[in-house]
């Protein structure tokens, strides 16, 4: 991993971690680590705190689940990142090498685990602006390669049978952030949610196949090629799970219908004159990858996606409100819900 690029480190506060303890736990369990460390804090990630740690040899990155109680069952799994990373190393998908984890609260306070930090660029914007015109196609194109890989990787023989449950995957999704979005009074509701819960179930397509998730693939959670057009790790694998691949692409594909200002969209972007390929082409890409000859309900996917991802905002809302974000943009973050509620409805309405 490389510090993004607007990103700083900061002496860790909220997420402070007993440093002698973690030097300990690295000295027994990470193969020839040897001090002296420095511990920093990324001041990026909404969910689980991240930090890096420096050493005269070389850098890890350590991702641990937020300390303290009352945190939602099944968030913050590091145990669920760690275990589909090593799994996936194995068929040299692009992930960070794993050194172990840690399930022993006496440590620093709670689980965590640690990787390699991967030197490469990360990008915020899916209009990749800092690259020249001529090349912005190839990294869009990197983007489509390295999910529609992901999702013909044969879970079974990597040993992610068990991962999840590989049917019924989107009325479980809907069902769970449903149950989370009405269950915190404190953030609010909002109209076009209240709808969703009610809608998405009754709309549910059939689905016919299953592949391991990342849950989350978006720009800024890759880092690609120093030089190349090339995704070198995928990281952030907290919502990873067995599913229907679909849903993963088009949570992805939703940058075409995200504003500029939520989740890196090119929503009214100029696609020709930013020489970014279209909704229409990038799609087609991904079916020729996977051998699909379409995707016939990419609006009901987008809008299950949208709605998602406003029921995660929702939750940063009201951790906001409480006082329990890790994170000290949450608040703004947070208050993106309502937006992002409104447009997965409208998403919902385009469904024939």
């Amino acid at each position: 991993m490389t510090e993004r690029k607007d990103a700083h480190m900061y002496p860790p506060t909220t997420s402070r971690l007993n440093e002698a303890s973690l030097f300990e736990w690295m000295k027994t369990n990470v193969a020839d680590f040897s001090g002296p460390m420095q511990v920093t804090q990324f001041s990026t990630g909404q969910s689980n705190p991240t930090y890096r740690i420096q050493t005269p040899a070389r850098d890890y990155v350590l991702r641990r689940k937020p300390p303290g109680e009352g945190l939602l069952k099944g968030a913050h799994a590091v145990d669920r990142e760690a275990r589909v990373m090593k799994a996936l190393e194995q068929v040299g998908y692009p992930v960070p090498l794993v050194y172990g984890l840690c399930t022993d609260e006496s440590v620093i306070g709670s689980w965590f685990y640690v990787m390699n930090l991967v030197d490469g660029r990360i990008f915020w914007d899916a209009s990749f602006p800092e690259i020249d015109k001529a090349e912005r196609p190839e990294y869009m194109d990197a983007m489509n390669a390295t999910l529609a890989s992901l999702h013909r990787v044969d879970y079974m023989s990597i040993g992610l049978q068990d991962f999840g449950r590989p049917d019924n995957y989107i009325l479980r999704q809907v069902g769970r952030w449903s149950k989370q979005y009405q269950s915190d009074e404190l953030a609010g509701r909002h109209h076009a949610m209240d709808s969703l819960v009610d809608w998405l179930p009754a709309h549910v397509p059939t689905v016919d196949d299953a592949a391991v998730l990342h849950g989350d693939f978006r720009v800024d959670n890759m880092i690609f090629h120093p030089k190349e057009p090339r995704v070198i790790a995928v990281l952030d694998w907290e919502l990873s799970t067995l599913g229907d691949p679909l849903a993963d692409f088009a949570y992805h594909v939703m940058m075409y219908r995200m504003p500029r200002d939520i989740l890196g969209g090119i929503a009214g972007v100029d696609l020709a004159h930013a020489g970014l390929p279209d909704e229409q082409a990038y799609v087609r890409a991904y079916c020729d990858r996977t051998s699909r000859s379409e995707i016939r309900d990419l609006n009901f996917y987008i809008a299950f996606n949208m709605f998602r991802f406003a029921a995660i905002l929702h939750g940063i809302k009201g951790r906001a409100a409480r006082g329990t974000a890790t994170n000290a943009d949450a608040g703004k973050v947070g208050s993106t819900f309502s937006r992002v509620a409104e447009l997965a409805w409208e998403q919902a309405r385009r469904v024939t």
